[in-house]
């Protein structure tokens, strides 16, 4: 996979976005990627840069609301296949040890 995105879909609403945020996640589930949550976002990885935007597109219509923020970044390396585990062991080989502290 070439293609790795970050994904926020939020409605503007007040109190808790979980249960709109669960729908566009859902969403992905219907195309051909690889997906992980996080606090912040959703990282997605695909074989191209379309997929990516059609998946962030139907994600983003899934969630109600009067007003609904996307925001994906997409990082489109067309010279190497890579994933975002390797992103990450590649910064961690430089720390020296696993690029995630708890408090």
């Amino acid at each position: 996979m070439t293609t790795v995105a970050l994904l926020s879909v939020a409605p503007v609403i007040e109190g808790s976005l979980a249960e709109e945020v669960a729908k566009a996640v859902a969403a992905l589930d219907e195309f051909d990627v690889s997906y992980e949550t996080n606090p912040m976002g959703t990282v997605i990885e695909a074989n191209d840069a379309e997929t990516v935007f059609a998946a962030a597109a139907a994600a983003h219509e899934a969630v109600d609301g009067d007003r609904v923020s996307t925001v994906l970044k997409v990082d489109d390396k067309r010279t190497a296949d890579t994933t975002a585990a390797r992103k990450v062991e590649a910064v961690e080989e430089h720390l020296g040890r696993r690029a995630k502290r708890e408090r």
